[in-house]
């Protein structure tokens, strides 16, 4: 029997009242759209077509469609009988935009999780159980839990524990605490977020032209290339290349993308200054 891969992202069953959550149009009806909340499952909401809009409604399609993704609000939870209704048009912009990150960091979460669980053969919720949850807990969101996981997993789920009641010799119920994640619950947990969240370094380039028409101009450009290439440090190296005379390109690598400009800004500015001692132009 395969292993069951179906579990909400979060702890609670149902979102909290006035809570922003994700949404996916299933259908319109006469009164309303019928939606998905995503992060819980796919159990099923709905928002009537007076909450969708603080303006006057001319036309249903204009403004949700089947399909769509994108947040709501949640007005009224009724746990019993499994009903949530949702308003569109009282989500402020800000709130909608904290919920779409938090719904992107757990979209990919739960895809890790998905995996490990699909991976090992085993149901999604009781590894939600042991490890995902409890680190919803300790860390406010598992995402930040795994950014550290890719360079200290023993200092992050080596501490995950959870009580294990089994019957003892003599017939009784005895609680231990036991640890939450096994060697190979780890091994295939780790690999996954450091295949999927290790950060990959970014390419930055900046397109120049040089031109210097004195003699030994081509000497002249070669040592402002140079300049500029020393412009660089170890976390931002600068590669300047010749494209096509005038035209030449510096590039670097880094995981910083505001350190790479700025790096690649200045080695671009010493270029300049130095061809322009030798009456050229950059």
């Amino acid at each position: 029997m395969p292993p069951n891969l179906e579990c909400r992202m979060y702890e609670p069953r149902f979102p909290e009242v006035d809570a922003a959550v994700m949404i996916q149009v299933k259908h319109i009806a006469d009164m309303g759209a019928y939606v998905s909340l995503l992060e819980y499952n796919n159990i099923e909401g709905m928002i009537l077509f007076s909450e969708l809009s603080r303006r006057r409604i001319r036309s249903i399609s204009s403004l949700i469609k089947v399909g769509r993704q994108e947040p709501s609000m949640v007005l009224r939870v009724d746990r019993d009988k499994g009903y949530i209704d949702l308003s569109k048009r009282r989500v402020s912009e800000e709130e909608a935009a904290t919920c779409e990150d938090r719904y992107n960091k757990s979209k990919l979460v739960h895809s890790i999780m998905r995996h490990a669980a699909d991976t090992l053969g085993v149901d999604l919720e009781p590894l939600y159980q042991r490890i995902g949850w409890p680190l919803y807990r300790r860390y406010g969101h598992a995402f930040e839990a795994f950014k550290l996981i890719v360079t200290d997993p023993d200092g992050v789920l080596d501490v995950l524990t959870y009580e294990e009641t089994v019957v003892g010799p003599d017939g009784e119920e005895v609680t231990k605490v036991v640890p939450a994640v096994t060697p190979e619950v780890k091994d295939a947990l780790v690999k996954n977020i450091r295949r999927r969240m290790t950060p990959q370094p970014l390419k930055i380039r900046a397109d120049v032209e040089m031109k210097c028409f004195q003699f030994d101009g081509v000497l002249h450009i070669k040592e402002a290339m140079r300049k500029a290439e020393a412009a660089g440090n170890a976390d931002c190296p600068v590669k300047i290349k010749l494209v096509a005379p005038p035209l030449y390109v510096l590039t670097t690598q880094t995981l910083d993308k505001d350190q790479g400009i700025a790096v690649l800004t200045n080695a671009t500015k010493i270029c300049a200054e130095a061809i322009e001692k030798h009456k050229g132009k950059l």
